[in-house]
């Protein structure tokens, strides 16, 4: 009753979006139209309307309008830290996060070992269904490490490896009958209860090693049935590295999916703790712009490495470094066929100009990279490029692909497959002639260097980028004369992104009421601001991740090249409101995958941020209109208005509106009584400010 009442409150406030100009549209589209539409409204210029008259932000609303913007979130008492530091000074610290100790982060994300992996090494310790056939083919070897060659003798047994007899629990094809089936699982389930008490008796540091030398069929046996308290224990007191082990060889065949659940961990994880907020936002920003998607083929064990060593690594840096280091990424040349296109004439295509006679192959270009290269990454669906533009630049691509791909190989240029002869391409003439460009850089391997460095200078390219900047940090449709702004600074130094950073935030735009807090918290980016503002460890960053599948944003796993949309108008419809009020009450009522909630916390946290507790305070007015009939003051608790004020003001801000306040105060009257908790109470309270619309805005 009360979580449906909660959602009826949540419809209720609903409408109050439409005062942000926030229209309620359905959820985010993969389809080809929408992804047409989305990179139309990216690119176009609005009619110049008359310039506004921007009202100048105060400090404190500056320090809030930094955090919010570069940050996933203020935490209680970051306002006040920012103020005494100087706002353009932490600004400035935050362009340098290798100044800034990130240990307590670095800690935690030990727990997650394939975020150092190489992508071989991510591939070898989660090995996909291909990889364990390979090795029952004899055309691989094994590891010869002893914990992965536990797991491999485990999976070589489940693919039903002629050299391995497969076990009851993965015997899906015998002809036994259902009573036997049920004598193998008690049979199975007794090893289990054996193997977990002689594992409980040993030292913690004996236990997987003690585990691995046990036979295939008890191994398997052991990580299907041991039970639920036991196995929870046996986990906990592993080391990350055995987890991964167990969970491989308790898993089905094909075991990749960790390395996209530790990522997706570590991504909350970073929103969250990380004191290098801004490092973060520009890292989530860029691989949105370059996104990938690690469900595809082998971009399941490249994924990491391309966020660890090309994104986050040139997130600060020049747009033409980050531009080249995604071109030359697997991940990319995976994600959008690059590695399998073929110059026509190339010698791989069979064509040989010693030979005359030598007949062409039916292989060709793959387009995919060379079109979204330019619509997407560079000058913009409307910078002036046409097919031919596409054709010619996928031709001065070919010869960019992948080692063995499916083995977790390196990019390479391979000059077979490269397309021969000079190119008309954007207004230029590319030929490997010309200088390279770039230290090293292979004949033929040049023209792609060439054409990424024009396309990295390009004023098209500065405007469009600058662009999708502005909306992700001043407005969804930011004004004109910031876009321009932000474009003279990119080609003046050369797309310093720094630079261009610094030209934002010291904007009259960027600086005025009439862009503060105006833009709505994508999934992600309300899960991250719900644990920042509410100083809530995140204890389970699993569920979290499960939560933005719930959302429509699962980390990593946008389909489209477009990445996930930004704009308020892809995410505010009463279903996401809906999913965030729940997400809220569950949180704050400790309901929310055993996480700990301390409501009273958050209420001292807010005490102790607040410089003076004006009698303004208590109790605000209720609101009324045609239609609203007044609360009684008298039937008001003055201590949850007091409550009400602080939270409000620690969490969300600033505070709520009248209409907000005076929904959270009826819906007070009607869950709470004189005799409920004063806890539960604060936890109710909570989860309703969380869930305002004000709350849902940065």
């Amino acid at each position: 009753m009360r979580l449906l009442t909660t959602m009826l409150v949540l419809l209720s406030l609903g409408p109050l979006y439409a005062q942000n100009q926030v229209p309620a549209k359905s959820s985010p589209s993969s389809s080809k139209k929408s992804m047409v539409a989305h990179k139309k409204t990216a690119n176009s210029k609005p009619a110049a309307p008359k310039a506004p008259v921007l009202v100048s932000l105060s400090q404190r609303e500056r320090a809030a309008q930094m955090l919010n913007r570069f940050t996933f979130g203020p935490r209680p008492g970051d306002i006040e830290r920012v103020l005494a530091m100087g706002t353009d000074k932490w600004f400035e610290q935050q362009l340098n996060p290798d100044s800034i100790n990130d240990s307590v982060l670095q800690k935690r994300l030990a727990d997650y070992p394939t975020l150092t992996m190489t992508p071989l090494e991510a591939l070898t310790s989660f090995p996909d269904r291909r990889t364990i056939q390979d090795v029952s083919n004899e055309e691989l070897q094994p590891p010869t490490d002893p914990g992965l060659a536990a797991v491999y003798e485990v999976q070589l047994v489940k693919l039903g490896n002629k050299k391995g007899k497969p076990v009851a629990a993965e015997d899906n094809s015998d002809q036994r009958s259902d009573a036997e089936i049920a004598e193998q699982k008690k049979r199975d389930q007794a090893t289990a209860a054996r193997i977990t008490g002689e594992l409980l008796a040993l030292p913690r540091e004996q236990r997987m090693a003690t585990l691995i030398k046990q036979p295939v069929a008890d191994r398997i046996a052991f990580t299907t049935y041991v039970s639920g308290e036991q196995r929870g224990l046996l986990l906990s007191q592993f080391t990350p590295r055995e987890r991964e082990l167990f969970n491989s060889m308790a898993g089905k065949i094909d075991t990749t999916y960790q390395i996209a659940s530790e990522l997706s961990q570590a991504k909350l994880l970073r929103v969250i703790l990380s004191e290098r907020q801004l490092q973060e936002v520009m890292t989530d920003f860029w691989f949105n712009h370059f996104n990938v998607f690690i469900g595809k083929d082998s971009d399941r064990w490249y994924t990491t490495s391309y966020e660890r060593d090309t994104i986050r690594k040139n997130s600060l840096g020049k747009f033409r470094d980050l531009l080249i280091s995604t071109a030359t990424s697997p991940a990319m040349m995976v994600y959008l066929d690059n590695w399998q296109s073929i110059g026509p004439d190339s010698l791989a295509n069979g064509v040989n100009p010693a030979n005359p006679k030598s007949k062409k192959g039916n292989r060709g270009l793959n387009e995919n990279y060379g079109r979204e290269l330019m619509e997407l990454h560079t000058v913009g669906v409307n910078g002036g490029y046409t097919q031919a533009d596409v054709t010619a630049l996928s031709a001065i691509l070919t010869g960019w692909t992948v080692d063995r791909p499916h083995q977790a190989g390196s990019f390479v240029f391979e000059p077979r497959r490269h397309e021969p002869g000079p190119k008309q391409w954007f207004g230029h003439t590319i030929d490997a002639s010309t200088e390279p460009g770039q230290p090293n850089a292979q004949p033929g391997m040049s023209e792609g260097i060439q054409a990424l460095t024009i396309l990295a200078s390009s004023p098209q390219t500065a405007h469009f980028i600058c662009y999708k900047l502005a909306q992700r940090f001043v407005a969804d449709d930011p004004p004109s004369a910031l876009v321009d702004h932000m474009a003279a600074t990119w080609l003046s130094t050369d797309g310093d992104i720094k630079a261009i950073l610094r030209t934002l935030v010291q904007s009259p735009e960027f600086n005025s009421k009439n862009y503060y807090r105006n833009k709505v918290k994508t999934p992600i980016e309300f899960i991250a601001s719900t644990f920042r503002a509410t100083a809530t460890d995140p204890a389970n960053p699993g569920a979290l991740v499960q939560t933005l599948k719930n959302m429509g944003m699962p980390p990593y796993y946008a389909l489209p090249p477009t990445g996930y949309y930004i704009t308020a108008d892809r995410w505010m419809n009463s279903s996401a409101l809906v999913d965030r009020l729940n997400f809220s009450y569950a949180l704050t009522s400790s309901k929310f995958a055993n996480q700990k909630f301390d409501s009273t916390h958050v209420l001292a946290l807010g005490l102790m941020s607040q410089p003076t507790v004006a009698s303004s305070a208590l109790p605000r007015p209720s609101y009324t209109e045609a239609g609203f009939k007044e609360t009684p003051t008298s039937s008001l608790n003055t201590g949850q208005d007091f409550a009400l004020h602080i939270l409000e003001s620690s969490l969300v801000g600033t505070d709520l509106s009248p209409k907000t306040g005076d929904l959270i105060r009826r819906q007070m009257a009607t869950l709470t009584t004189a005799t409920t908790p004063p806890t539960e109470t604060l936890n109710l309270l909570t989860a309703l400010i969380l869930g305002s619309p004000e709350f849902q805005l940065r």
